[in-house]
């Protein structure tokens, strides 16, 4: 996911970058912000945590304005900071991320790390959270070699490896 967006007021203001070794926030393995005194509670706060996540050549980052300058903080995360939050299940499939963008379910895309399902977009993992499978477990189907994704009368099987390096 890299970051396409437009010029706009904020992208012209002076620029304090913050390192993630010195952020004070990361991302857990399941979506969930936390800091040193807990996961984050506040809906709008998530929010606009996750809709602020952005990619660059030196990882993702959330931004916000402060004042007169413009904040860009990376920032650690367990596994990978996108996820799946909501499963469209309209013909075609399509899955919004926790950045509020919304993606083509790909079953080419599909695969399986250490129980956890996920689809591969370039060189980025997203991950489906514990509802999102909920919603995906009507077509889901474990079969003798594995998982597979059924849409129809067609039948994905769903790899236990990235199909993108």
């Amino acid at each position: 996911m890299m970051n396409t967006d437009p010029l706009t007021e904020d992208s012209r203001l002076p620029e304090v970058v913050i390192p993630k070794e010195n952020a004070v926030f990361w991302m857990d393995g399941r979506g969930r912000w936390r800091n040193r005194h807990g996961r984050f509670e506040h809906k709008r706060i998530i929010d606009h945590f996750n809709r602020s996540i952005r990619r660059d050549r030196d990882g993702y980052y959330v931004t916000q304005t402060r004042g007169d300058v413009r904040e860009k903080v990376y920032f650690t995360y367990d596994d990978t900071p996108l996820f799946v939050f909501q499963v469209l299940t309209e013909d075609p499939m399509h899955l919004v991320l926790n950045t509020g963008e919304t993606v083509a379910l790909d079953p080419a895309r599909l695969f399986v790390r250490s129980d956890q399902l996920y689809q591969a977009r370039g060189d980025e993992r997203i991950k489906f959270t514990d509802r999102a499978l909920l919603a995906m477990s009507p077509y889901l189907e474990e079969r003798p070699d594995g998982l597979s994704l059924r849409l129809g009368d067609r039948t994905y099987p769903i790899p236990d490896r990235c199909p993108i390096s």
